[in-house]
């Protein structure tokens, strides 16, 4: 192995964008790291289960009750535990879409940059057709046309964009094969299959975290939308985008149950998308 890819300068290359972080980036991180904590921890952290109704408590205002802290909505359920809730529920969608399409993506990138040929003619071709249609019509078609379960809906969303992942594996693993590890590795006999998941992906494996920290807020913003419409999670479950569609019929009367989801969802995929152009900055050697 080179020294290139060997396992202590790999972990120096990953944590070396984190020194002498701006503040701004280091709020980006800490909000990060507080959703995280509530997606993990929010059965826990609710004060109230999330479908307990209390009619005689509804539209309580922010503040107002020591017990409802962020306020009811229109069922007296409490903002709170909903927003908790939600937000394990949007952001799971999020890592498991996200897994899913940075998997596929790859994979199908090292296939075609591996086979070359016809292998990726049509690998690319159809990363193409998929790039040429919005991908929220084909999620609004395929929802429509087979209903919104939530298997059908997570895997829906983890084949969003998965053509940027392909190319950018292709790309980056056609340059690798230039340089002299790879080939010398394929000299001396080593599997390709070894040479690919042992040399090549840990010295590409920044622009492809980079992408990932790109795509992540956008399916974020796909299953809110979806949800919004009423195509995506469906009652009694919950998320931030049905917590939005729920609170826009009471704008004028009760704006928090509205306010406060859409609050998490812009600083959320705000947050993550500046550390995505922070990482591809530090991570990527042509902007250096």
């Amino acid at each position: 192995m080179t020294a290139a890819t060997s396992p202590r300068s790999f972990r120096n290359t990953m944590w070396a964008p984190f020194h002498r972080m701006p503040a701004s980036i280091a709020l980006c991180c800490l909000w990060i790291c507080i959703v995280v904590f509530v997606a993990i921890t929010a059965q826990w952290l609710a004060p109230f289960d999330y479908l307990s109704q209390d009619p005689l408590s509804r539209f309580a205002r922010p503040l107002a009750s020591s017990s409802h802290l962020l306020g009811t909505d229109y069922l007296g359920r409490d903002v709170l535990s909903n927003l908790l809730v939600a937000t394990q529920t949007t952001l799971m969608i999020a890592l498991i879409g996200s897994l899913i399409c940075a998997l596929v993506g790859t994979t199908l990138g090292l296939l075609a940059a591996h086979f070359g040929g016809w292998v990726d003619n049509i690998i690319m071709g159809f990363a193409d057709a998929m790039a040429s249609i919005p991908f929220i019509v084909i999620a609004l078609g395929v929802l429509a046309l087979f209903g919104s379960s939530p298997l059908l809906f997570v895997f829906l969303v983890g084949f969003a964009s998965w053509e940027r992942y392909a190319r950018l594996t292709r790309g980056l693993v056609l340059s690798a094969k230039e340089e002299g590890y790879a080939e010398a590795a394929r000299v001396v006999g080593v599997p390709p299959m070894r040479i690919y998941l042992r040399h090549m992906l840990p010295n590409i494996a920044g622009p492809l975290i980079v992408q990932f920290t790109v795509n992540f807020p956008e399916i974020i913003l796909l299953e809110s939308g979806l949800s919004f419409l009423g195509l995506g999670i469906q009652p009694p479950a919950t998320s931030l985008g049905l917590m939005v569609a729920d609170g826009r019929n009471y704008l004028a009367i009760a704006w928090w149950l509205a306010a406060f989801p859409g609050a998490v969802i812009v600083l959320t995929t705000l947050s993550i998308s500046l550390l995505g152009d922070y990482l591809r900055d530090r991570l990527d050697a042509r902007l250096r």
